[in-house]
């Protein structure tokens, strides 16, 4: 399935599966904006499935965010998840 990105007043709108065959064009496009804007926001309502692969991009971008000082958001159903999987990560 592929992967949709729209934004929308700073919020970008995910649509389709985050795995391993569309994480690393994700990743690369959301490090760009992580870099470029003063904050990201990613609401993943219409993501219909999230692999370890992708679970590992949420993981790099995160770590990213917080290398460049940057407000880095994941709201929609599944945020949850994400946010105990970041503090897991983080602990280890």
């Amino acid at each position: 399935m592929s992967l949709k990105i729209k934004e929308n007043n700073t919020t970008f709108f995910i649509e389709g599966s985050i795995n391993a065959s569309t994480a690393n064009q994700f990743k690369n496009h959301m490090e760009f904006l992580i870099l470029y804007k003063k904050e990201l926001t990613i609401n993943i309502d219409n993501v219909a499935a999230i692999d370890s692969s992708g679970m590992q991009v949420f993981r790099d971008l995160y770590k990213t965010a917080i290398a460049n000082n940057k407000k880095f958001v994941v709201v929609g159903y599944g945020c949850k998840e994400i946010f105990q999987d970041f503090e897991t990560s983080v602990a280890a």
